[in-house]
């Protein structure tokens, strides 16, 4: 398989990939996620991610309303495959890798296998994830960015206005909401949003809960 490769559909992704269980990770497609990889299973999945070729890896969040046990905890149904766009080794053993998304999966199926980590039998019925800023132009930008203002001034943060001003839509909601410090509901809410205009308008719904909450003296996931 080349290096570089374009995906342009679900027939383009295989039906069986292995799953990285981790919480509050949301990785959206074309979106960029860090990883520190060190748990010899996963460091396998790794290995054999590589070695077939393929270079993907299934996102997705453990259900904290189902938990399951710490060693296979449950799963919600819906994650991001991505694949591995950059790798390197930290001479401890661990792998430091960049996962772009690629497409948001279904689980359909978790499979009985002999690795250490999980593969799953998945569908891909997002076709939108693979038209790139498909509906960014019914995005509420500036309601968006109103509630990030408030949010930073709520919490004495700073941000790089330049860069967020210049940003595409696409990647100004997928990234906000990628960095968002939000809990796993609704982290898994953004997710799942059918369209980029739904997403956008989840996590302004979402950051306007939170700053009502802190103005009102409740937690906040800051806190």
């Amino acid at each position: 398989m080349p290096m570089n490769v374009s995906y342009h559909g679900a027939g383009d992704l295989p039906g069986v990939i292995p799953v990285f269980p981790l919480a509050g990770a949301l990785l959206l497609p074309r979106g960029q996620m860090p990883l520190n990889i060190f748990e010899p299973r996963y460091l396998a999945m790794i290995d054999d991610a590589l070695r077939s070729g393929q270079r993907l890896i299934g996102m997705i969040q453990p259900d904290p309303g189902h938990p399951g046990t710490e060693e296979r905890p449950n799963l919600y149904r819906i994650g991001c495959v991505g694949r591995i766009t950059q790798i390197a080794e930290s001479g401890d053993g661990r792998y430091l890798l960049q996962l772009t998304g690629v497409a948001r999966y279904r689980i359909e199926e978790q499979l009985t296998v002999s690795t250490p980590y999980r593969q799953c039998r998945v569908s891909f019925a997002f076709p939108g994830d693979f038209v790139g800023r498909d509906g960014q132009d019914e995005v509420d930008r500036e309601g968006l960015l109103h509630a990030l203002s408030d949010f930073l001034k709520a919490n004495n943060l700073k941000a790089d206005w330049k860069g967020i001003e210049s940003a595409p839509n696409e990647a100004l909601v997928n990234a906000l909401a990628m960095m968002s410090p939000y809990g796993a509901a609704e982290k898994q809410a953004l997710l799942e949003a059918p369209d980029l205009k739904t997403r956008a308008e989840i996590l302004i719904a979402v950051t306007e809960i939170e700053l009502a909450k802190k103005a009102g003296g409740g937690e906040t996931p800051l806190q």
